[in-house]
């Protein structure tokens, strides 16, 4: 026989035994709930998971209500199981489960801010202490859905059922909707506005002046020398990050590769437009040309680094109003280098959708690496960002460590893959890819060796 509804019972009851409940110890209280108390504890439940989890997210955020929303079919299929096995007591058991979960839910949040703000403690912070409190915290949660069962006498097949229900619930939609509703969003930040080119005679006689410098500012070949050539191309105005990444490969590129005067840096920004040639569509053809004019095809190595925002199309977006710039594509790319002569290439792009200049530009005497696979965005390329993950992992990190481009690569996609992990990334991860052509890799040995030998 069911129990007598008690009305009686107040909304602070429902929650505190709800609580008791959260650590395993009997729920005392007696009764059905009024729709009221369930409602209020939802709401509840949801605030504490919404607000804590605004928190685990540093600085802007946006928010993805798919995200938020798909879970809660788990809840529903929750609430039929629990149905089927003690009818007539599912909305006391959800009520009491749904206050318990505050205390799990609470205590996963505040580690997830621990974790965004780096407070781990040491212990906490190796993989297989991390994956220990993650098994750890489904193993209260499945304990207090057996506790509550039990509590509503519930005996035999029922309460193991529900336990292996409740795991299969909770790996389901950790796989299935690994989104975490909050996610940063770079594009909310709210800064200064970025400096626009100011287009005058004065600007285009100095920009002419920057690039006939920079061209003739080339260094040549050196006979029997691996030397190392680069094209580093920044064509987005809007974001200082392009600027700041783009010299810092310039930077890395003639200091660890022996590139120093072969490297021609394009970028467009307000505050280059008198001393780095602009990155247009026309000059990386103009620079792949000038550069080859200086290579020595057969032996010498042509580094190319475009860094820019990508899209679906996989082409890289161009800014520098009020001057009118298009995109490039990797086809545009190919060809200037096939034009050009360049024979041995190694190409890195770090946009969104970059996988998608494989194809294109690879074959036996090109290395690419991109920095998302075709279908993927990358992370870093905001207002707020110093430099892109790719370009930060592969250059500012692993290639100041080594010369050899596939172990930077392989070295680097870890690293990324936990930055992304960590800071939210909600489209899932960029998959980085590489392509090596054969015939490239006794040259970039051959140049592996040079430099390391150097003093």
């Amino acid at each position: 026989m069911m129990p007598p509804m008690q009305d009686t019972v107040p909304f602070t009851r429902w929650l505190r035994e709800g609580l008791r409940a959260g650590v395993l110890l009997p729920a005392r209280v007696e009764g059905q709930p009024r729709p009221w108390h369930l409602v209020a504890l939802l709401v509840l439940l949801t605030a504490v998971e919404l607000g804590l989890g605004r928190l685990e997210v540093s600085g802007p955020a946006g928010f993805s209500f798919r995200a938020w929303l798909a879970p809660w079919w788990a809840t529903a299929a929750l609430v039929l199981l629990a149905w089927a096995m003690f009818p007539g007591q599912v909305a006391r058991w959800f009520t009491l489960w749904t206050a318990a979960l505050l205390l799990p839910t609470t205590a996963s949040l505040l580690l997830g801010i621990a974790q965004s703000r780096s407070a781990l403690p040491p212990v906490l912070k190796t993989e297989w202490a991390g994956w220990a409190v993650y098994l750890a915290l489904w193993a209260w949660t499945v304990a207090i859905g057996v506790q509550l069962a039990r509590g509503l006498h519930a005996r035999g097949w029922r309460p193991a059922a529900l336990a292996l229900a409740l795991v299969l619930l909770l790996g389901s939609t950790a796989w299935i909707f690994p989104e975490r509703p909050w996610y940063p969003d770079e594009s909310l930040a709210q800064g200064e506005e970025a400096p626009r080119l100011q287009l005058s005679q004065e600007t285009f006689e100095a920009q002419q002046a920057a690039w006939d410098q920079a061209v003739a500012g080339l260094a040549a070949q050196r006979p029997g020398v691996v030397d190392v050539y680069g094209l580093v191309f920044a064509p987005y105005a809007e974001e200082d990050v392009f600027l700041r990444e783009s010299t810092l490969v310039a930077g890395v590129l003639a200091e660890r590769f022996d590139a120093a005067g072969r490297v021609l840096h394009l970028v467009n920004h307000a505050t280059t437009a008198t001393s780095h040639p602009w990155a247009t569509p026309l000059n990386l053809e103009r620079a792949v040309q000038a550069l080859a004019g200086r290579m020595d095809p057969g032996e010498d190595l042509l580094v190319v680094y475009l860094t820019s925002h990508g899209a679906s199309d996989h082409k890289l977006a161009a800014s520098h109003g009020p001057l009118a710039v298009g995109p490039v594509s990797p086809g545009e790319l190919r060809v200037a280098l096939d034009k050009a002569g360049v024979r041995h290439r190694v190409i890195a792009v770090s946009a969104c959708y970059s996988g998608g200049w494989v194809a294109p530009l690879a074959n036996e005497h090109t290395l690419v690496m991109t920095a998302a696979d075709a279908t993927h965005t990358s992370y870093g390329c905001g207002k707020l960002s110093e430099l892109t993950f790719f370009g930060r992992a592969l250059f500012d990190e692993q290639l100041r460590k080594t010369h050899s481009f596939e172990q930077a690569f392989a070295a680097a996609v870890p690293v990324i893959a936990q930055r992304e992990q960590e800071a939210g990334k909600s489209d899932g991860f960029s998959n980085p890819q590489i392509s090596v052509g054969e015939a490239i890799r006794p040259l970039l040995r051959q140049l592996e060796q040079r430099l390391q030998s150097r003093p």
